[in-house]
């Protein structure tokens, strides 16, 4: 009976030990992984401040076309290169602005979206909601510039950056829509939510050039 207690122990030891090394390694290399991430977000964030130059002066009032493009390839260059670092979404909404402005509307929109799915929070995520709307305005299509906006404004509250915009920006859709009732509800909501808004005269004004509800 010793024999097999002190088999036992000795087994016992000898399996602890290999639990204890393999908790050390996943330690270790878990340790590495996190660590190889921050140093990945430091170069990314490092990559996009060298392009922000370049991106100042595509999108200034004396922006060039070439300096635009020089903008959106450093861009997209930093996308390419650190797409999974936490700079990817500010990259993907600065170069839907450049593309924007360049009129390339279909590529604006897909550099938005990419924001999006590169997990842009707070103001960055509600702005590049709204940068879909108007690649969708700027394209005619009122439909879907209406469902991006409500994106855009939804689970925004009347204390958020940007809620009074998003839904000035979401009642104007609805109105070119053809959807005045929609339009005038937005509209009516701003006013309610936020009666002081500095906006709330041009909030009436756009009231009063919609259709009357009976109509």
């Amino acid at each position: 009976m010793s024999d097999l207690a002190e088999f036992l122990q000795t087994r016992g030891a000898r399996l602890g030990l290999k639990i204890a090394g393999v908790v050390v390694a996943l330690a270790l290399v878990g340790t590495a992984g996190w660590l190889w991430l921050r140093a990945e977000d430091a170069r990314g964030q490092a990559a996009l401040a060298s392009a922000a130059e370049a991106v100042q002066q595509g999108e200034g009032p004396l922006a060039t076309a070439e300096g635009r493009q020089k903008a959106i390839g450093q861009l997209q260059t930093v996308l390419t290169q650190h797409g999974r670092t936490a700079a990817a979404a500010q990259a993907a909404y600065q170069l839907g602005n450049l593309q924007y402005q360049a009129g390339d509307y279909a590529a604006a929109r897909a550099a938005y979206e990419v924001a999006l799915a590169k997990g842009a929070g707070g103001s960055l995520r509600t702005l590049s909601a709204s940068g879909v709307g108007y690649t969708w305005e700027a394209q005619k299509n009122y439909a879907s510039a209406v469902a991006a906006y409500d994106a855009a404004a939804r689970g925004l509250g009347p204390k958020q950056f940007f809620f009074e915009e998003a839904l000035l920006d979401l009642a104007r859709a609805q109105a070119l829509a053809g959807k005045p009732a929609e339009a005038r509800a937005t509209y009516e909501r701003l006013l309610k939510d936020s009666p002081d808004s500095r906006l709330a005269p041009d909030v009436r004004a756009k009231l009063a050039e919609l259709p009357a509800r009976s109509q």
